[in-house]
């Protein structure tokens, strides 16, 4: 297959020059080289020879063709390695030092590349600017290390599935990959911040991001940690509801569909109980301030229940926005692909693809004004750009090139 597109469709991005090495896996890994390749950086994914990233295989396909994938591994060139053996080591040396790789990624478990001989300082040799990303479930220290981590056990060790879910149900898992996206996100901010060290700072020096997913998620709830160690609060199941205010929850209209509101202030409640023509409740001593609607959340949650429920969805929600309270309808992904904002704003982008024809998917966030990101090509297929990266960049001659792929090492 030929390059999809050239070069210089990176060139005015703000990450071009940059050559990022993803030798990660799954999602969190390939997430933070997504993020950096959407701005313009070369990233050239390296995968095992046998089967590939098992994010190939993660989620659903069409026609065999990994649909996540897809859109995780946009703007990555596809090159094959085996890192277990030595000669792909060597050869994994060759292609930091010659690329003078600014960020190299991995997801292994803990200690992995080290066993491999690529450990941080040896590859920092070849690459003084290089940034090493290691992201594991655990992190690289303390007892739990060497235990394989996925996003489901941190999603369940972080305390979010503790606090998820109806009051009277069980622990709830979510069904997309949070745990793994919100280290991605952390991951990528360390690794701008190194690189604004390195050169706007003139250190001249990569530094290694040790990324856990567990303390990732668990950072992210807010004020939970502080609750306990204040007030010795070790959480609980709320199902729609929040300990920050009331009422909030998602309310089922009249014709069986779902709506959420968030009285996230005294206003919008204060405009709700109006809207609703229950002025009377402004000043109820039980739903007075937000700490009093809190403590009496099931008579207030009633009493909005049942107004909602006398109403069809799009009309309880066109009330309610002309009132100025906040509200949304629960969206399915169909509601998704024809809102008229998600349209107006150019949420989805649609990519010509070698094996898809075209698809849509999510375009690059966050927006830039002047040099925004852009998906140049959706996820490929392994080893498309063996050639490239071996024979051009590398100086592998033919012979040297086809014997490793041989010996089974690209």
């Amino acid at each position: 297959m030929d390059k999809p597109t050239p070069a210089s469709a990176a060139e005015n991005l703000p990450l071009s020059g940059l050559t990022v090495i993803d030798c990660g896996q799954v999602v969190s890994g390939p997430t933070i080289a997504m993020i950096l390749g959407d701005f313009g950086a070369e990233v050239i994914k390296v995968e095992n020879p046998e089967g590939g990233d098992q994010g190939r295989y993660f989620g659903r396909n069409k026609n065999g063709v990994p649909l996540t994938w897809k859109q995780l591994s946009r703007n990555k060139k596809t090159i094959t390695l085996s890192l277990s053996k030595p000669a792909g080591q060597k050869l994994f040396c060759d292609l930091i030092e010659k690329t003078q790789a600014d960020i190299l990624i991995e997801s292994f478990r803990a200690g992995t590349f080290e066993r491999w001989n690529l450990g941080y300082e040896r590859l920092r040799e070849l690459s003084p600017g290089l940034t090493m990303i290691r992201v594991s479930g655990f992190g690289q220290t303390g007892p739990y290390k060497d235990r394989p981590g996925f996003g489901t056990l941190a999603e369940a060790m972080s305390g979010f599935a503790h606090v998820t879910g109806q009051a009277d149900g069980p622990p709830t898992l979510p069904s997309f990959p949070l745990a793994d996206t919100t280290a991605a996100l952390y991951a990528t901010v360390g690794a701008l911040l190194c690189l604004y060290q390195r050169d706007a700072k003139k250190s001249g020096r990569g530094q290694c991001i040790d990324v856990g997913l567990v303390e990732s998620l668990y950072t992210m709830l807010s004020g939970h940690a502080v609750a306990y160690d204040q007030l010795g609060i070790p959480g609980k199941r709320t199902g729609n509801r929040t300990s920050g205010s009331a009422p909030r929850n998602t309310y089922q209209t009249s014709d069986g569909r779902w709506i959420a509101i968030a009285g996230s202030t005294q206003a919008i409640t204060e405009r709700l109980f109006r809207e609703m023509d229950r002025a009377e409740l402004i000043t109820d001593p039980r739903f007075d301030t937000n700490q009093h609607r809190l403590a009496n959340v099931d008579a207030l949650d009633e009493i909005v229940g049942a107004w909602v429920g006398a109403l069809p969805r799009d009309v309880c929600i066109a009330r309610l926005v002309k009132a100025e309270v906040a509200v949304a309808p629960v969206s399915d992904f169909k509601d998704l692909a024809e809102d008229p904002q998600m349209v107006a704003r150019k949420v989805l982008a649609t990519i010509d693809d070698p094996e898809l024809g075209t698809l849509r998917m999510p375009d690059v966030l966050p927006r830039l004004s002047e040099t925004p990101g852009r998906i140049r090509h959706a996820g490929l297929p392994m080893a498309v750009h063996n050639e490239e990266i071996y024979r051009e960049r590398l100086g592998l001659s033919a012979d040297a090139f086809d014997q490793l792929k041989a010996d089974g090492i690209i």
